[in-house]
């Protein structure tokens, strides 16, 4: 039985069986294989039929009287709250609500830091979603089981928030898989309030290393950063299951590199580069040798079989990327670790050590740099953090796009459609996220403000509407600086070296064009 066919499974602390099938995924396009069977955590073997079994019962994300409810479900400063807020002292314990997989902890746009649990209800997949809480204040590491009433985290102050608060949400359908946000508190009547009894996570245990393939990244760790229908269908399970062995390496990023090595050709007519690469992932035979191994079942090693390449490709990224933090660490490279991994893949680590940092050879300066800016065309535009785009090109989504980064650095020639790149943004590389992303991915700036200005329609300055963008410090090249408008005479931008991204008037002499 191959990982291609066989079933494969999520198991959930608290449950006797759970498994995710085909029910988990109806929101999303999946690769059309027999579904995904549940299977027993006692042995293993294939109880069929796709069944699902719930988890536990429903727990309040917070010990009663520890908080105090400030804020409800739906529209609120004209915007829509996607969850529910339970305001209280930094430190306040907060629980996990239902048994699952930690698919995220960490760093997220708009909420400084969020953990998200995927579980099942029922037949039905469900993510809560906990955000503002501080770095120091995530218990729950992603890839660890929860139970329903264990000690996930403590309430911060984090990200875009008015005061220490817990903010609470619950996704039927996945919160990465295209799901439904729903009044949390519609779910929480009735629940139980956690014992306390779980400290410190202390009863978490590591997740089962198996996980399904072909459920549009229901509960995998980075599973779901992969945006739906990016990548040739053969490609999607194994993408989201190479993105998942390790936290510094994303689908996105390794869907990005498959494209730049061999724009996904593969089998035995795929062509074989002059230095002699291999397959989709264009392994040198002497590296294939060292990671190539049967991921698929078939019995063979081969560079040109889909699962084997991608799942050799992400396992060996993960090896150059542990190599490249260690180097960081150390101090005797610098830069930002997905890039230096992608130069490592390219010229080898020891060049990267050589000159302390990606090499200044041609080839590798562009590839890494090819593919950090292709990378935000396969990234899941709900997956960064608390905006969910709706899909349509609304300006407000522009314009909170941008505003969830306020306060990143400047840094020159910094970001992309698929967010900051090398710590900040750089004002076009701002206007390029926050346009694509408000825009449902549906438009793809140019780099650079002088090219961004050809795109669209000029409209008179006061004219401009939130999610225009304007245009100043004009020379014969034509503008030198880009920024987004909020009305009002107001803009976000990213201003200089030494400053960060952050609102301000509109500067003098400034245009403004509408591109979406």
């Amino acid at each position: 039985m191959t990982p291609r066919h066989r079933a494969t499974a999520l198991v959930l602390a608290g449950a006797a069986v759970v498994v995710l099938g085909s029910t988990a995924c109806t929101s999303r396009p999946v690769i059309p294989r027999d579904p995904c069977k549940s299977v027993s955590t006692d042995t293993g073997a294939t109880t069929g039929g796709g069944e699902l079994r719930a988890s536990g019962p429903i727990t309040q994300p917070t010990k009663a009287g520890t908080t105090t409810f400030t804020s409800g479900f739906g529209p609120r400063w004209g915007t829509e709250h996607k969850g529910v807020d339970f305001a209280g002292p930094v430190g306040t314990p907060i629980y996990a609500a239902l048994d699952g997989l930690v698919v995220r902890s960490g760093t997220a746009t708009g909420f400084g830091h969020w953990i998200v649990v995927d579980s099942l209800v029922g037949e039905s997949p469900v993510s809560t979603v906990y955000g503002h809480m501080s770095a120091d204040g995530l218990i729950a590491r992603e890839g660890q089981q929860v139970k329903a009433g264990d000690h996930i985290a403590n309430i911060g102050n984090d990200g875009e928030s008015t005061g220490p608060h817990l903010h609470f949400e619950y996704w039927e359908g996945g919160r990465f898989q295209g799901g439904t946000a729903v009044d949390p508190m519609t779910k929480l009547g009735g629940a139980s309030t956690p014992t306390g009894t779980a400290t410190d996570g202390g009863n978490i245990e590591l997740a089962a290393a198996a996980s399904p393939i072909d459920c549009a990244g229901f509960g995998t760790v980075g599973g779901g950063e992969l945006a739906a229908g990016s990548v040739p269908a053969e490609f999607d399970p194994w993408i989201r299951k190479a993105g998942s062995i390790c936290p510094g390496i994303r689908p996105p990023v390794l869907a990005s590199q498959l494209y730049a090595e061999n724009q996904f050709r593969h089998g035995p007519g795929a062509p074989v580069s002059p230095s002699g690469a291999l397959g989709p992932a264009q392994f040198m035979p002497g590296t294939w040798a060292t990671w190539g191994k049967d991921h698929d079942g078939d019995g063979k090693v081969d560079p040109n079989s889909i699962g084997d390449a991608v799942m050799a490709q992400g396992h060996f990224m993960c090896a150059l990327n542990d190599q490249v933090n260690a180097a960081l660490t150390a101090g005797t490279i610098s830069g930002d670790p997905v890039e230096l991994s992608l130069a490592a893949y390219n010229a080898g680590f020891g060049a990267v050590q050589a000159h302390r940092g990606i090499p200044p050879y041609a080839e590798t300066q562009n590839y890494v740099a090819k593919i950090i800016l292709g990378q935000g065309k396969y990234t899941s535009l709900s997956s960064t953090g608390r905006l969910v785009p709706n899909g349509s090109r609304d300006g407000g989504q522009v314009v909170e796009a941008a505003r969830q980064y306020l306060g990143t650095p400047y840094v020159w020639g910094g970001g992309s459609t698929g967010g900051p790149s090398g710590g900040g943004f750089d004002c076009s590389g701002l206007t390029s996220y926050a346009i694509f992303t408000g825009s449902g991915g549906k438009v793809t700036l140019p780099r650079t403000s002088e090219q961004q200005w050809t795109v669209g329609t000029e409209i008179p300055i006061d004219q401009a509407q939130p999610g225009d963008l304007v245009f100043g410090s004009w020379a014969d090249s034509g503008p030198g600086h880009v920024g987004i408008a909020l009305g009002g005479g107001r803009m976000i931008h990213a201003p200089t070296t030494g400053d960060v991204v952050k609102e301000a008037p509109l500067m003098s002499g400034m245009k403004a064009r509408r591109v979406m």
